[in-house]
């Protein structure tokens, strides 16, 4: 076999084998349907969120995963999640932070071109190695590509110089090109072929070097016109060639033109996907595809892609990654696509949707009214004329097929099938207002929701439903169900049906209040509210909230599929439930709901789904579901969702080590050593792109733990103070209830032991330790005989002390027991001066209280009378004015023995202070309390020369009450009594009143 033909066989043979095994890594690979080029979801980064630099140079793709950017402040890996930027200030370093260049070879190891000629290595076990040219060796200007050949030789691409090639060995050979090509070595494009012919694209057409060495001009036969034209290399190992606003492809040794792409401008990068389908970047002119669609073009991402298209390559997982002078932007397969203003609709903020008998679909924004064919090209509608186009709120299907449209402010539209429009004005024809709903019923009617109730259009007026019960508050939603006119305001639910109005009262069940959609399912209707949903079957009301398992309070839409599926719309994104498991929980028969919440990393441009207008999210024909969001309309195929569940698991990859806090140089072939006690912290990942934040992770660290420990979403895992030996870190990862990682991330270390955990260290304290306790033993036996000794000696001397002390304290206990009599009668003094008045000798305030409340509990329990009297001696602050107070104290003390006298032994007299007596009755009616004031008070009137004071006449005022029912306190009781007290004092004193 000829040399280029052997050349060729091996390089295919290796080509077929990595083939296969990424296969039989990502088995998906194989199985991926092409998808619409308006169905990727799009992601945009820039150094605002994560790049090192704006104008990515080139893209390259490890087979661990591993995403790299070359930029001019370094290489990014990229995880997924977040960037790892790798430059002249990183450990590693870089020889320069400018990176031209990116290549992977059969190996699996990168190799990076800087801008001074530079060439890194970093393989798969995370070693790092740099050749750096010797001077005048090798041009000391940027790397702008770089390829392997079938030998291991790679080939160098420098800015306007020439070519470069370094040899496994670390030889380095420069290649010139001749004088009269010399001027048209300014491009970036370089292949090497399977029979190692190198490519070199030049604004001055395509070059190649020969056999012998030497750079030479594309051969004539070819038929490439002058200028621009340069090679790329697909996957499968097929040549293109890129000319101006043509593509060419190498068949055998002959250039076939394959597209001519009028005004499409200058190429700047092309990829083949798996699919066969060309991608073309552009130097100004977006992002184009060529497949059985024929010529399609990526839609406007913001102003990227306005910029330079630098590289295109396809990830591991299908994804399409952009590299562009302004940013990066990403490409990929989701459950969602999203059609905003991008895509030709009027405004983002969507409101309403509705699909017609035609297939069309009418999409109400806060800009107009958009209608998008079934083709998918959308196109406005005209509603006000030299006007701004107003805001739609809703949508409705008329009798004559056209369509009902109400607005925010600006009243009502009738688009005709024929495309004429009548405008309901406001004022003139309708209510002002804003017109959030609109319904039609089945003999022609049309009702309108609008701030201050229902509207029904009747001769071209809005004319209000008058009824009784009719809801006056702000109509969110109408529709027509079970012949009957559902109608959802911000006060809650109401049926019309005929001329009987029925409120549905949905706030006895999870406190709602604002209904905002209605949708039939079999024989019930749902409504949905801002606690949640609402079921209404046979007269029943039944509710699924927050608490059963429902993400979120407020939800706008529900939507059945064709699969059995629920689709609720909200603030926070579209939920997926089974609408089976819905019924069940309605019912009581299942606990609490499982689903799966649908953001912007699914696809969706804008998570806020909208409401309070309608309707917000519909059914189409092909089984589509169609959501109003505030960032344009979402759309997803539930049949399609297969797809996205059969994801291959996430290939874990081990990122970072650090041991107290500083970065471990570690790597995956080599066995890492730990010192003992340190803190050791593990970042790790799962290498897929689709939905990187919700990938899952599990550990196990083989010598310490036996199961796998769930990490959920957790990235990394830290481990303190671990025992010295041998361990292995476990690291697997899967997607969201997929399987997990087969193959897990390893990390071999070992814990070296702290210095007092070593063996000999152990050893020799083990042979110190016995020798330090046999010499204490022997002190303490010699101090044990002589203390012994000494206490022989004390024993005898401590016995006659003992005597003596036993003496002693005979004569002190016979001296205590007598102040213990002492003590035992002043504790006796004590306590009777805590209850009694020193003066009198009645009971004091505080006894009073305690007693008082005592005989109130029992007369309430036994429904026993007691009476209490409150008693003031009348005038007696003359008495200690004009006789003194040593005569004030002997009037007190014979008031006190008056009272002794009048009362029973079961009566308490007391002295509450000052000259104010009370006297408590129990088993005491107010008559015969009454009877015992009047005996007092003639012995006061008896009572001659008070304190032997001549002439000295003493009376006392009183107040008498028997304890209510109604009184619940001995408070109450006394107050009452106090009252009536001082109404005889006012009545001129000298009497007894009740109360």
């Amino acid at each position: 076999m000829p040399r280029r033909g052997r050349v060729f066989s091996g390089y295919v043979r290796r080509l077929l084998t990595l083939s296969l095994l990424l296969l039989g890594i990502f088995p998906a690979w194989g199985q991926q349907q092409r998808i619409g080029l308006h169905d990727y979801s799009r992601d945009l980064w820039t150094s605002r969120n994560g790049l090192p630099h704006n104008t990515l140079r080139d893209i390259a793709q490890t087979p661990e995963g591993h995403l790299w950017f070359a930029t001019w402040e370094g290489v990014a890996r990229y995880n997924g999640l977040e960037f790892t930027v790798f430059d002249r200030a990183s450990r590693p370093s870089l020889p320069d932070n400018g990176i031209g260049a990116l290549h992977v070879d059969g190996a699996g190891r990168l190799w990076l071109g800087d801008s001074r000629g530079n060439v890194t290595r970093f393989d798969r076990q995370g070693n790092w190695w740099q050749w750096t040219p010797e001077a005048d060796a090798a041009p000391a200007v940027i790397i702008e590509a770089m390829q392997k050949d079938s030998h291991d030789r790679l080939w160098l691409l420098y800015e306007g110089v020439g070519l470069g090639r370094l040899d496994p060995d670390g030889s380095y050979q420069r290649y010139l090109p001749p004088a009269p090509l010399r001027d048209a070595i300014n491009f970036t494009k370089l292949v090497v072929d399977a029979q190692d012919r190198v490519w070199l694209g030049t604004f001055d057409g395509l070059l190649y070097l020969d056999a012998d060495g030497v750079l030479k001009r594309a051969p004539e036969s070819f038929g490439l016109p002058p200028g621009l034209a340069w090679p790329y290399l697909a996957p499968d190992g097929t040549l293109w060639v890129a000319g101006v606003e043509h593509i060419y492809r190498l068949e055998g040794e002959r250039l076939q033109l394959k597209h001519r792409l009028p005004g499409i401008g200058q190429l700047t990068s092309l990829l083949q996907d798996r699919h066969g389908d060309l991608w073309l970047g552009t130097e100004n002119n977006g992002v184009w595809r060529l497949g059985p669609n024929g010529v399609e073009r990526l839609g406007a991402v913001g102003t990227l892609l306005d910029s330079r298209v630098t590289r295109l390559l396809e990830d591991q997982e299908g994804s399409i990654w952009v590299g562009l002078n302004g940013g990066l932007l990403r490409l990929r397969a989701a459950p969602f696509s999203s059609y905003s203003r991008a895509d030709g609709l009027s405004g983002d903020f969507v409101r309403t949707l509705l699909e017609d008998p035609r297939g069309q679909l009418w999409i109400g924004s806060s800009s107009g009214l958009d209608r998008m064919s079934a083709d998918g090209h959308i196109q406005p509608v005209v509603l006000a004329a030299g006007e701004q186009e107003p805001s739609v709120l809703s949508l409705a299907l008329a009798a004559d097929h056209g369509i009902w449209a109400g607005t925010r402010g600006d009243g009502v539209f009738h688009i005709g099938s024929s495309g004429r429009v009548r405008h309901y004005r406001l004022g003139s024809e309708l209510p002002r207002g804003n017109y959030r709903a609109v319904a039609t019923g089945p003999a022609g009617q049309v009702w309108l929701g609008s701030a201050n109730g229902v509207l029904q259009l009747e001769n071209g007026r809005g004319v209000p439903l008058e009824l009784p019960g009719m809801p006056q508050a702000v109509v969110l939603a109408l529709s027509w169900l079970q012949d009957a006119l559902w109608i959802g305001t911000t006060e809650g639910v109401w049926r019309l049906q005929g001329e009987h109005v029925e409120k549905v009262d949905i706030a006895t069940l999870g406190e709602a209040r604002a209904a905002y959609g209605f949708r039939q399912i079999g024989q019930a209707v749902w409504i949905t509210s801002d606690r949640g949903l609402h079921r209404y079957a046979g007269g029943k009301l039944a509710h699924v909230g927050l608490q059963h398992g429902l993400p979120v309070d407020t939800v706008f839409e529900l939507i059945p599929d064709e699969l059995g599926n629920v689709w609720v719309s909200s603030n926070r994104g579209v939920w997926q439930t089974r609408l089976e498991a819905l019924e069940a929980v309605a019912d009581g028969r299942q606990a609490r709901l499982e689903g799966r919440m649908y953001r912007e990393i699914d696809g969706i441009a804008n998570a806020q789904a909208n409401g309070s207008s309608g309707p917000a999210a519909i059914r189409r024909r092909d089984g589509s579901i169609w959501v109003a969001t505030a960032g344009g309309v979402a759309t997803v195929q539930p049949a399609a969702l297969a797809r996205f569940q059969s994801w291959p698991a996430p290939p874990a990859v081990i990122e970072k080590v650090s041991v107290d806090g500083e970065p471990l140089n570690w790597n995956a072939a080599t066995v890492s050593a730990i010192p003992g006690g340190a803190r050791v912290a593990v970042s790790y990942a799962g290498l897929s792109y689709l939905m990187s934040d919700r990938i899952r992770y599990r550990t196990r660290l083989q010598g310490l733990e036996g199961e796998w420990v769930e990490r959920g979403t957790q990235r990394n895992v830290e481990y303190v103070g671990l025992s010295p030996g041998s361990y292995v870190l476990h690291v697997a990862a899967a997607h969201p209830d997929g399987a997990w990682s087969e193959g897990a991330a390893l990390w071999h270390f070992t814990v070296q032991p702290l210095w007092w955990q070593r063996l000999d260290v152990r050893i020799a304290a083990s042979v110190l330790a016995m020798l330090v306790l046999y010499v204490l033993f022997r002190h303490a036996l010699r101090r044990y005989r002589n203390k012994n000794a000494r206490l022989e000696k004390l024993v005898s001397q401590r016995t006659r002390d003992l005597e003596q002390q036993a003496d002693r304290l005979l004569a002190a206990n016979a001296e205590k027991s007598l102040l213990a009599e002492r003590l035992r009668e002043q504790a006796e003094a004590f306590e009777r001066q805590s209850r009694e008045d020193a003066l009198t000798g009645l009971a004091n305030r505080r006894a009073f209280d305690k007693i008082l409340a005592r005989d109130v509990a029992r007369a309430q329990r036994s429904r026993q009378p007691l009476s209490l009297v409150v008693l003031d001696i009348d005038h007696f602050k003359s008495v200690n004015d004009r006789w003194s107070h040593s005569v004030g104290d002997l009037v007190l003390r014979k008031v006190g023995q008056l009272l002794r006298s009048t009362s029973r032994d079961s009566d308490l007299p007391a002295r509450l202070g000052g000259e104010e007596f009370a006297l408590v009755l129990p088993d005491t009616s107010l008559a015969e309390a009454r009877l015992i004031c009047e005996r007092l008070r003639s012995l006061f009137h008896a009572q001659q020369d008070w304190a032997d004071i001549d002439g000295l006449q003493l009376t006392f005022s009183a107040g008498v009450v028997q304890l209510d029912v109604t009184e619940l306190t001995p408070e109450q009781l006394y107050m009452r009594a106090d009252r009536a007290l001082y109404r005889a004092k006012n009545e001129g004193r000298d009497r007894i009143c009740e109360a």
